[in-house]
Formats: C-alpha cells, sequence, structure tokens
C-alpha cells in the first residue's frame, strides 16, 4: 500500500456555470484553430451553443466534428483523425460522453503533425507516446470519468472493445459544470450513476495496484454518488445534485485510473459488444452477482465502504459485506433498469459466449480480488437472466 504511482489531470475546474472558465483557458494555450468534438445528440440538443458563444465571444477559429457515435468503432476514429489532420486544427476540445471524450483523447495525439503512430500501434498498456495536441475534455454525464482517465476505448471488432491506456491520454484541462445534465433523461442519470459507483467500487478492491490515495477518492465519491444519485432521479433539475453527482463521477474516475476495474467491467463489456446496451447499463446487470461472487476475498473491504456510507451500521464482517451487497442492490432496483437478460432480448444460448468473451478481457480480470473462471462467469450470467 506504501508503493504507488498517483497521476490525474493538473487542471480541474468544478462548478455550475464553471464553462465560463474555458476563455481563460484558450488564452492560456492560444490556439489557432480548435476542434471540438461532440456527437449528434449535443447539436440536436444545442447544448454546444455555451461552447460557441464564448470561442466567438474571444473570436477563435473554430470546427466541429460531431459523429461520435457510442461504443465508437475504429471507422469513426479513423474519420475523425482525419477531418482534424485536415482541418489542421491545433487543440482539441471533447464535449459529451466517454465517446466523445475518449475519441477526443485519440484525436489528440493522432492529429499532431509530428506524430509518427497509427491508431494500431496505440492499443494496449503504455503503448501511446507523445507528442499530442493540448486536450480539454466537458462531460455531459456524471458516469464514464473519461475527463481525468488515461483510457481510451474502440470498437475493434463487430463485437470486441478494446482499451488504449497511456498517460499521454490525461487532458491538460477537465471542466465540471453540471448545467449540461440538467435534461439529462432519468434512464440515462440512473445508468451513468450506477457506473460512476461501480468505478468507486472496484477501485476500492483493485488487486494490484489498489493504494491510499485511490482509496480515499473512491470513498469520497461513493459518498456522493450513493447520496446525490438518488437526489437526481427525484428530480432531475435539481442542479446542486447533479454538480455532486459530476464531481462524485470524476472522483471515481481519478481512483479508477490508479486503481483499475476489473470482473464488473469484463463480464459488462460483452453485453455492450452483442446486444448494444449502454455501458453504465451493462455494469449495472452483472454488478451484484459479481460482488457476491468477489465476497469471500473483498468482504472487508465491502464492510469497510458499508460503514463509510453508514457509520451507524454494525455487525460482523461478514454481515457488514451482506449488507452493502444488498444497499447496492437497491439502488439497482430503484434505478428503473432492465435488470434482467431475457427481458432485454438476451437469447439463453448466448451464455457460454458472454462468458467466453469475458475472459478475453485479461486486462481487466487480473484486478480482480478473486480469480474468475468461465464457469464462474457462466453462473454469474445465468444468475441475472431471470
Amino acid at each position: 500500500m506504501s508503493n504507488f504511482q498517483f497521476q490525474t489531470v493538473s487542471n480541474i475546474i468544478s462548478g455550475l456555470g464553471s464553462i465560463a472558465q474555458l476563455k481563460d483557458v484558450l488564452n492560456d494555450y492560444h490556439p489557432k484553430r480548435l476542434l471540438l468534438v461532440t456527437d449528434p445528440g449535443m447539436l440536436q440538443q444545442q447544448l454546444h451553443l455555451p461552447i460557441l458563444e464564448i470561442l466567438e465571444s474571444i473570436q477563435q477559429d473554430y470546427v466541429i466534428y460531431a459523429s461520435i457515435q457510442a461504443d465508437p468503432a475504429e471507422h469513426i476514429v479513423l474519420d475523425a483523425v482525419q477531418f482534424a489532420k485536415n482541418e489542421k486544427i491545433d487543440m482539441v476540445l471533447g464535449f459529451g460522453g466517454g465517446s466523445s471524450m475518449d475519441v477526443a483523447k485519440i484525436i489528440a495525439i493522432l492529429a499532431h503533425p509530428e506524430q509518427t503512430q497509427q491508431l494500431k500501434d496505440l492499443y494496449g498498456i503504455g503503448n501511446a507516446k507523445r507528442p499530442r495536441l493540448p486536450l480539454v475534455l466537458v462531460p455531459t454525464t456524471a458516469g464514464t470519468g473519461s475527463e481525468v482517465t488515461p483510457i481510451s476505448i474502440v470498437t475493434t471488432g463487430e463485437t470486441t472493445k478494446t482499451g488504449i491506456v497511456s498517460p499521454v491520454l490525461y487532458a491538460d484541462v477537465a471542466i465540471l459544470d453540471a448545467t449540461f445534465t440538467r435534461n439529462l433523461p432519468a434512464q440515462i442519470t440512473a445508468a451513468t450513476g450506477i457506473d460512476a459507483m461501480v468505478h468507486a467500487i472496484e477501485a476500492y478492491t483493485s488487486k494490484i495496484k489498489k493504494n491510499p490515495y485511490a482509496d480515499m477518492l473512491a470513498k469520497q465519491a461513493l459518498r456522493l454518488l450513493n447520496k446525490n444519485l438518488k437526489l437526481v432521479l427525484k428530480d432531475g433539475h435539481d442542479l446542486e445534485a447533479r454538480q455532486h453527482m459530476l464531481v462524485g463521477s470524476m472522483l471515481a474516475g481519478q481512483a479508477f485510473a490508479n486503481a483499475p476495474v476489473a470482473a464488473v467491467h469484463a463480464l459488462a463489456y460483452p453485453l455492450g459488444g452483442h446486444f448494444h446496451l449502454s455501458h453504465g447499463h451493462t455494469n449495472a446487470l452483472v454488478l451484484t452477482e459479481v460482488m457476491k461472487f468477489n465476497a469471500p476475498q473483498a468482504k472487508q473491504h465491502y464492510a469497510e465502504l458499508m460503514t463509510w456510507l453508514d457509520p451507524y451500521s454494525t455487525g460482523s464482517t461478514d454481515g457488514l459485506c451482506d449488507l452493502f451487497i444488498d444497499h447496492m442492490q437497491n439502488h439497482l432496483d430503484r434505478s428503473g433498469l432492465i435488470l434482467k437478460l431475457n427481458q432485454l432480448n438476451v437469447p439463453e444460448q448466448m451464455i457460454d459466449r458472454l462468458a467466453e468473451d469475458a475472459l478475453l478481457q485479461t486486462r481487466l480480470l487480473q484486478n480482480n480480488p478473486r480469480e474468475l473462471g468461465l464457469d464462474d462467469a457462466k453462473r454469474i450470467y445465468t444468475a441475472i437472466y431471470t
């Protein structure tokens, strides 16, 4: 626990209306031509207009790439990079959910005029190298934590995702302004909120790189998310609660960027790949069954998290562990998300394939507190089928 390395984004700006500080950020970097990376939904809802007002107020030259899709495929990433090169941009602003921010990170590397790497060279851990362009990230959901992680996820096959993990992907600036999240539908609010809670839990139980700094962040993240998820699901226009959710998501992102996630994500990925379910939703589907599986090795950590959330909770370590799993199940039950695979039109005969694909996620499974095998994965998927 005393031997660790911790890295994060060097400049984090948080607060309602804090997007106004983008003007100061741009004055620091003096870009000649800025690229705004986002998705069609952001343009349709006109969420990007406050950013455009700032850019135009300082006569900042800019272009917009808005063809990002959920779980972006390689061809989308390559198209975005080529667009950036053609436009000769010298700064990147990622605005949106995890997909937009993930692609913005990759553009910042590959669109640098002196960069010699190709997309295929970046996959894996530590392969992405400098130089890269200045990078600002502005999240519009409280879930992925991508604005403070050194990770980008790309869909590399029909059903497979591959990670790029490198300190080079840390943004220069992250701006957290919950005014961009006020109109999020309840289902997306719930799924992204659960996603952030999973990040905190898996960081706290991470096997290899668990460390006191990440623990501190994970606990504070979980406390904020635990309290405020209920509030924003009750009243989506509670901006104070939404700002707390953004901060909680960011803290969880910082935690798992340094103490990586594990089996929940490993089992969630195949569900997203095969059935195009949102990442937060797939995490929610497998969360408590993975926690039950991990309990023999992680019960002390789960018990600690339970007493952190509720100092008045008492009992044995086993009892507190069970209480924490029940507590998370209550969050899932209140989320409004469908939590059974058969209700999501997942064929039962796919369980074996899902389990096989999950076992390919060795980058994630190595972090799990308990070794997970093929039969274990099958049992978890079977438990959430009906």
